[in-house]
């Protein structure tokens, strides 16, 4: 069966098969394994994803467990706060709503995800929400920046302040280790956090030319929305094509996604012993600068120029 046909199959059933108010979107993402860039294997992962910020409030140990039978193995949800924060960047109720949804999963057999979203709204309350995750036995934990949409003042952190930040996370994920929870380092700055603390060295013997690590953005991901759309990124436009029109093969090799491939493009990345391992979020700089390939406005590593 051809990829759009497949999504078109997994949609109608979305559509029909609804649980108790739960609309589904597939989301497609590629794992590529590259030789010389011309062939490659591919590993299809759909994600069922809920449309509407109120499924959370549906979310019951009778819909859970249909979830559970639909094929269900792990749910993210999220906390952007503690209480007051959350409810209002959310919903009013949907923090508490939020904890006593973990429960439900839970009872289900459903492994649970809290993923955070940080920016300089809410990020002196990144280290209170790690002890909530901990505390409410929440499988999995990460966070990532806020892609910003226009220069947003009150959401920006410093480079050196954001580094702070992920000290004081590295030492409660050191306090939290055996807690059963497990925190994805999701942003690549983890990389250079790492790297400076001497627990991330760079190989030897590599080639210069191969982005091992890193933003997988043209290299080993992609976003298909319902629509068929074709994003190299989620987290900002980066429409590259149509799955129910093209071939997803012409789509990935195409000359729309290989302008997310000119790595010599990056404006610091371009320099730094890193580039192959990490180069921050290049949808955040995307955000703040309009510029796929400008600078991590929150990387805090100098660069000589």
């Amino acid at each position: 069966m051809r990829l759009s046909q497949f999504l078109k199959t997994v949609w109608i059933c979305a559509e029909t098969q609804s649980v108790n108010h739960i609309s589904i979107l597939p989301v497609a993402t590629r794992y590529y394994t590259a030789d010389s860039g011309t062939s490659w294997n591919c590993l299809i992962i759909i994600t069922l994803v809920s449309l509407y910020l109120e499924i959370l409030f549906y979310l019951t140990d009778e819909v859970c467990k249909k979830l559970k039978d639909y094929g269900c193995e792990r749910y993210q949800l999220s906390i952007d706060g503690l209480r007051k924060t959350h409810d209002a960047m959310r919903k009013k109720g949907s923090f508490d709503t939020t904890i006593e949804k973990l429960k439900c999963l839970h009872n289900a057999g459903i492994r649970s995800a809290i993923m955070t979203t940080v920016s300089g709204v809410n990020a002196e309350e990144l280290p209170g929400i790690i002890d909530l995750v901990v505390e409410n036995k929440v499988n999995v934990f990460a966070f990532a920046r806020y892609a910003p949409t226009s220069i947003e003042k009150s959401t920006h952190l410093e480079p050196e302040q954001y580094r702070s930040l992920l000290e004081v996370c590295w030492q409660k994920f050191e306090q939290y280790k055996d807690s059963g929870t497990s925190f994805n380092l999701k942003d690549h700055l983890w990389t250079l956090f790492l790297h400076e603390k001497g627990l991330f060295r760079i190989p030897e013997n590599l080639k210069d030319d191969v982005m091992y690590e890193g933003c997988n953005c043209s290299n080993c991901h992609l976003t298909i929305l319902p629509t068929g759309d074709v994003y190299a990124c989620r987290r900002f436009e980066s429409n590259i094509g149509n799955v129910f029109n093209e071939n997803l093969d012409d789509i990935f090799t195409g000359e729309k996604m290989d302008a997310f491939r000119d790595y010599d493009k990056f404006k610091k990345c371009n320099f730094c012993e890193l580039k192959r391992f990490c180069r921050g979020c290049p949808a955040v700089a995307y955000g703040y600068t309009g510029n796929f390939y400008g600078i991590d406005p929150q990387c805090w590593k100098q660069i000589a120029s």
